[in-house]
């Protein structure tokens, strides 16, 4: 079995983005990872490269500055990167760059793929999400977010990436997949308050035109009162009691700011999301669910 790996990062330093570990945490499981390195204002190729792991192939990318609509330019650049992969690779496992494996799920991920890699009718294998919001010491449990999505799929070139590179499609169609037991660190939320404020606020142009950017950082900045990300604004959190992955430990460790949030009270925009919220918490069922793939 032939696993190859595939990501793209631009601006990591910029945003600190986690792209160094989300990395390292990759190459224990394939044979060889593709990284797509966007032109950026900060030394992201420079780090990229100094990681010095044989199996890193870096190439170089110009991000299309036209694709402003809903986000269109992150699953181009993720076709790019796999477009790159080896032909005779059996699985791909993709991770954004602000996503991390932990090593505790190695195995897990190696059998799947073992288990199913004569199963030609799995065509990706479905993980689950823990997004850490505010500092490392939370997560975000409410209804409104992700709890699983495709990381890893067959290498067959008529798959690619969808909308924002939130999942993967076949032809337009979803993908069959078999959930596995393992989950995906989400690392995205978790920043210097200035530094998830300018994140939020850039990144945005890649979702709208100029003039609904103008109105979306006005907004943004009224509504952060400055130059500052309110991580008090999220729905639910919860205390995260485990461990996190060893590639991260360092940077967790250079923390510079403190996020204090009361897990106790809950920001529900409506008494719907406040049933949906204790449905899933109660029973284990989110009603109307969007699924981006089907399970078999």
């Amino acid at each position: 079995m032939k696993v190859s790996g595939f990501t793209f990062i631009r601006n990591g330093i910029k945003y600190d983005y986690p792209f160094e570990e989300s990395i390292r945490s990759l190459l224990p499981l394939v044979d060889e990872l593709i990284v797509g390195v966007g032109k950026s204002e900060d030394e992201t190729l420079a780090k990229v490269l100094a990681i010095k792991d044989k199996k890193i192939k870096v190439f170089e990318s110009t991000w299309d500055e036209n694709l402003r609509e809903g986000g269109k330019v992150l699953a181009v650049e993720t076709d790019k990167a796999k477009a790159q992969v080896a032909n005779d690779s059996d699985w791909l496992i993709y991770l954004q760059t602000d996503e991390v494996i932990h090593e505790k799920y190695y195995e897990t991920i190696r059998t799947a793929m073992q288990n199913y890699l004569n199963d030609n009718r799995v065509e990706g294998l479905l993980l689950h999400y823990k997004h850490f919001y505010g500092s490392y010491d939370y997560y975000a449990d409410g209804v409104k977010w992700y709890n699983k999505e495709i990381r890893i799929i067959r290498n067959n070139p008529l798959i690619h990436s969808y909308k924002d590179a939130q999942g993967f499609r076949l032809e337009g169609r979803k993908l069959l997949v078999k959930l596995i037991p393992a989950f995906i660190y989400h690392y995205g939320w978790v920043k210097n308050p200035v530094n998830m404020f300018q994140k939020h606020t850039d990144m945005g142009k890649w979702w709208r035109n100029d003039q609904a950017q103008q109105e979306y950082v006005k907004a943004n900045k009224e509504k952060n009162k400055g130059s500052q990300f309110q991580f008090s604004q999220i729905d639910s959190i919860a205390v995260f009691e485990e461990t996190h992955p060893q590639v991260m430990l360092e940077r967790i460790a250079k923390v510079n700011w403190k996020t204090e949030i009361d897990v106790k009270r809950k920001h529900f925009p409506s008494l719907k999301m406040k049933l949906f919220y204790y449905l899933q918490k109660n029973i284990g069922w989110r009603p109307f669910e969007y699924k981006n793939y089907k399970k078999i």
